[in-house]
């Protein structure tokens, strides 16, 4: 599968793609992973490299991010399995709020946006990929960022609301045409697994179809 899973900070973007990525490795089935597009990388860096993406300039971090995704639109048609997570829909809406307000960016009604704008690259993906949105009621996700907080959270509390306004705004601007979203505000991690692995089924490509119900 291929699968682009977005949505604010705490609505379970990490826990689905890492829920989908051991449900395939159960079946064999070895996802190329990347989680990694929320600066700065808190997953995968260390400290010290950390702190230096934090440190960049504004117009440094927007070069970054939009390099970054142009190469993992030549991933995602390289692989077949591929998991990402937040990827140019998340810069849609981080990139103008919090690395780079007021620089390489554009007004669109009361929004602020890139000012290159990431849905161009959608001709380019292949038509089997499945985009999910996962979304929370505000509090919710501000119970779970006081309960379990992020290394380098990015949204502040009272910025939910707003965040959430926009991830919506970004993914019924998506073209794609196999997408779904989720409310995760009741869900455990287990149950968003399966809810994604129901509401994925006539998305799946004839492969993928196959082993499904191959493996199920």
């Amino acid at each position: 599968m291929r699968v682009i899973v977005i949505g604010c900070e705490y609505t379970g973007v990490s826990t689905l793609i890492n829920g989908i990525h051991a449900w395939g490795l159960e079946r064999g089935i070895n996802h190329h992973l990347d989680d990694h597009f929320t600066i700065p990388d808190a997953y995968h860096l260390s400290d010290e490299e950390q702190q230096g993406m934090l440190d960049m300039l504004p117009g440094i971090k927007e070069r970054f991010q939009r390099f970054q995704i142009a190469y993992h639109v030549r991933l995602i048609n390289k692989y077949k399995h591929i998991l990402l997570g937040g990827f140019y829909m998340e810069e849609m809406v981080y990139g103008p709020r919090y690395y780079y307000p007021g620089t390489n960016a554009r007004r669109v009604g009361d929004r602020s946006v890139p000012a290159i704008d990431h849905h161009e690259c959608e001709p380019e993906l292949p038509k089997d990929t499945i985009v999910v949105h996962l979304h929370a009621k505000p509090d919710v996700i501000r119970g779970r960022m006081e309960s379990n907080p992020h290394p380098h959270q990015l949204v502040p509390p009272g910025d939910v609301e707003g965040v959430i306004e926009e991830f919506t705004h970004e993914y019924q601007a998506c073209s794609l045409k196999g997408k779904f979203d989720i409310d995760t505000s009741k869900l455990t991690p287990a149950a968003l697994l399966e809810e994604y692995l129901r509401l994925s089924i006539p998305h799946l490509n004839a492969e993928d179809g196959n082993t499904r119900l191959l493996t199920a």
